[in-house]
């Protein structure tokens, strides 16, 4: 069997506001293999989103283990770290994060450029991935020209640009109305299928979670 993607053990986050305690994460154990979609589900204020930037390395702060594509993150120093979120995780938030001032294209286009890709290389993945996702007469239009489907799309586009071995998305259709969410969520899926990549997406949707490959549930800091 395939070493997993992402394997945390006994992860643990919690936070001080003045006297109290607050305890987010109380040792979640979760293991995504290569290839796998899972839908990480819980009620708003269930820490989807502290488990999210724990795996992300995007802060620390955090007690246990994360292990991406087989590396142990607490193992790694400031830089390291960089260079493993770079080279193995892609992400795509509920709110676009779209570079206003750049158009579809040149937003999958930078991402790879920092990777260290040719320009026209980056070019021709930009292009091939929107054109995929049905903005392929949309490449030449910044973000405020496209419509909250439009840009999520984009969004999902730069996540897979550098093809990374998983992606994380936090409620990355929360912002569109169920029809747009359903047609993006479906457009997402198949394009991750298809690169080979595996996926963690928080969403407190049960319908669009039963479309993954499968369901955890996060209660009170703990996965069931």
């Amino acid at each position: 069997m395939s070493k997993p993607v992402l394997e945390t053990t006994d992860l643990r986050r919690s936070f001080t506001q003045g006297e109290v305690t607050i305890h987010v994460l109380n040792g979640v154990n979760l293991s995504i293999q290569p290839g796998e979609i899972v839908a990480l589900v819980g009620p708003s204020g269930s820490g989807k989103s502290t488990l999210l930037q724990a795996v992300g390395l995007l802060e620390g702060g955090f007690e246990g283990s994360i292990r991406i594509n087989g590396v142990e993150a607490a193992a790694l120093d400031t830089d390291a770290r960089t260079d493993l979120r770079r080279d193995a995780l892609g992400f795509v938030y509920q709110f676009h994060h779209l570079l206003p001032d750049f158009d579809a294209r040149e937003n999958v286009i930078l991402p790879q450029m920092i990777h260290g890709a040719l320009p026209e290389v980056a070019r021709e993945r930009a292009d091939a991935l929107l054109t995929t996702l049905g903005l392929g007469d949309r490449l030449d239009h910044r973000p405020s020209k496209l419509s909250g489907g439009e840009q999520q799309r984009v969004a999902v586009a730069r996540a897979l640009a550098n093809r990374p071995p998983l992606i994380l998305a936090d409620e990355p259709t929360g912002n569109l109305d169920e029809k747009t969410a359903d047609t993006v969520l479906a457009e997402f899926l198949r394009l991750v299928r298809d690169e080979g990549s595996s996926a963690l997406i928080a969403t407190h949707n049960e319908r669009l979670a039963a479309r993954m490959d499968r369901v955890v549930r996060l209660h009170e800091g703990v996965l069931g």
